[in-house]
């Protein structure tokens, strides 16, 4: 799911990064992707174009460009097939290597804005390589939207072996914005939009490492994953006094469109505002809403997955969970054997996100990569999205060059094709979840290796969790007060220990756990006083090896 690239820290200069190995398989499914297709045709002029103004329809007046004109846009493609035809960029652009591709960088002189009096700084992506898409950028000024012309002067080329002579309309392959994210008087990478429907955002202090994504579709199904990708792209031109950046985005693939408005609040903890209006062509049965795409191949008690001298290898340690009732659930990331979908039903939920919870260096020891800094995304729906469930799909992998977790919500009732349905929703970037709430807080979790009770006919399993934070401190004061709250879905638990930890300044679980060969169960493990619980949930998944044993005959 990514394409290898070596990790950077935020950017300190407005030039153009290298390909994103966020985004691999939606890049190397680009190349069935198109230039914008021609909208569809107003019958009452042959030429397409509307009788009052001259311009193609889902063009918007002059002064009068609104996220209204982008849902119009869209849904004008929803009532069309889509168009696959290939992209026309030169063929020196798409044989262009890794490392040449890399050589082409923006000009840091030439950033948009930068005379304008804001903090915000525009930078453009050149295509090439894998990013052979082109996508129509616009600035949006005073109500009108005016597509940048590609200029060659934009670009230092270094040796990358480019044509002399390119086209106004060739476009790009996405933006970068930069601003003083991190100091006043430095200018570092705030977010960027290149890949398929792919955009990073950052807060003060972080490294790029997961993404988030437009729409998800057919992620972990038994069909290929089809990747709607960005046709079109806005941006508001900011003011001296403006704090948010605007973005609107046109979203197509065969099986829907739609039309997106980002509001981005860079910060501490950058904040992204999303309306999303989802237009569906055909039926979809796993359509993921607010995806996130993160990397996970080693953590704390993955001994075997360890490729080097670095204890832990991963972008998020966690999924977190705040459910329609109030449970907050934490879910250990895992790079599992074969591929694993968990999936958490849930009725109007109130937020879920990946996080990378484990913020020291010293147990990533990566002086490149920086992983103890990588930001955690935390979504918040606005609004009731009804019945569904939030997927985690964990694929296997053995490198750290491919994506291999996606998480997203999955509504219960399928969107109906041709009719618009619109979300709302709250992105975060957030270095802890103490920020989330203030319970105890899943601090690490180990698992033992199985063990085969061959007397009892019995897999059995231990597990053993850290809880720190929130009020768990104060009750080391008298330990006894304290309980450890187990459960299965399958099988037993045989035995829970529960002992204070004043290292941690916390508590530690060791739960025990029995099961038929075969047989999967899912636990779930919080700590309570008689008058309250005192932290989340933890919960995984465990299935016992072996055999299942054959099914009790039906009475007839």
């Amino acid at each position: 799911m990514r394409l290898p690239e070596m990790s950077q820290p935020p950017r300190r200069e407005p030039a153009a990064s290298p390909p994103s190995r966020r985004s691999v398989l939606a890049l190397l499914a680009s190349t069935a992707m198109l230039a914008p297709p021609a909208l569809a045709q107003n019958p009452t002029t042959p030429s397409g174009r509307n009788a009052a103004d001259g311009q193609p329809p889902g063009t918007p007046r002059p002064g009068t460009f609104s996220y209204a004109e982008v849902v119009n846009q869209a849904r004008i493609l929803a009532e069309r097939p889509f168009d696959d035809a290939q992209p026309d960029i030169p063929d020196a652009l798409r044989a262009l290597t890794y490392d040449s591709y890399r050589e082409i960088r923006f000009r840091r002189d030439k950033a948009l804005w930068q005379n304008d009096g804001t903090d915000f700084r525009l930078q453009l992506f050149h295509l090439g390589f894998l990013h052979d898409r082109p996508v129509q950028i616009h600035v949006v000024s005073n109500g009108n939207a005016i597509p940048i012309p590609y200029n060659m002067a934009l670009f230092e080329f270094g040796k990358a072996p480019v044509p002399q002579k390119l086209p106004v309309s060739l476009g790009f392959a996405g933006f970068s914005v930069t601003t003083t994210l991190n100091s006043l008087k430095l200018q570092d990478e705030v977010i960027s939009f290149l890949g398929a429907s792919y955009f990073r955002f950052l807060g003060r202090g972080h490294r790029y490492g997961l993404s988030a994504r437009a729409l998800a579709l057919d992620v972990g199904g038994e069909a290929d994953e089809e990747f709607p990708f960005f046709r079109s792209l806005w941006l508001e031109r900011p003011k001296p006094e403006s704090v948010d950046l605007v973005v609107y985005g046109l979203v197509d693939s065969p099986s829907v469109s739609g039309a997106f408005r980002f509001v981005v609040t860079p910060g501490p903890q950058t904040r992204i505002a999303v309306t999303a209006t989802i237009i569906p062509r055909k039926p979809i049965q796993r359509i993921g809403i607010a995806p996130l795409t993160s990397m996970f191949l080693a953590g704390e008690g993955d001994r075997e997955q360890r490729t080097d001298f670095r204890p832990e290898i991963h972008d998020s340690d966690g999924l977190m969970l705040h459910t329609g009732v109030g449970e907050w659930i934490w879910r250990p990331i895992r790079n599992p054997k074969a591929l694993i979908i968990s999936s958490f039903h849930d009725r109007n939920p109130r937020g879920f996100g990946l996080i990378q919870r484990d913020r020291e260096f010293g147990h990533y020891q990566d002086l490149e990569a920086h992983y103890h800094a990588r930001p955690g995304y935390w979504i918040e729906p606005v609004g009731e999205w009804g019945e569904g469930r939030v997927d985690l799909i964990e694929i296997p992998t053995q490198g750290e060059e491919f994506d291999n977790i996606v998480c997203c919500w999955t509504p219960k009732t399928p969107l109906e094709p041709g009719r618009q349905t619109e979300l709302s929703y709250r992105m975060t970037s957030v270095s802890t979840t103490e920020t989330l709430h203030g319970m105890g807080q899943v601090q690490s979790s180990f698992a033992a290796d199985d063990a085969v009770d061959t007397a009892a006919g019995l897999v059995r399993k231990r597990f053993i969790v850290d809880f720190n934070a929130g009020d768990l401190e104060f009750y080391l004061s008298d330990p006894k007060r304290v309980s450890a709250v187990a459960t299965v879905s399958v099988g037993s638990v045989t035995n829970t220990i529960l002992d204070p930890n004043y290292a941690a300044k916390g508590f530690r679980a060791i739960v025990d756990v029995a099961l038929r060969p075969g047989e999967s169960t899912d636990l779930r493990l919080f700590l309570r006083t008689p008058l309250r619980s005192l932290t989340e949930t933890w919960t995984t998944s465990w299935s016992a090896p072996g055999s299942a044993p054959p099914p009790a005959a039906s009475g007839g």
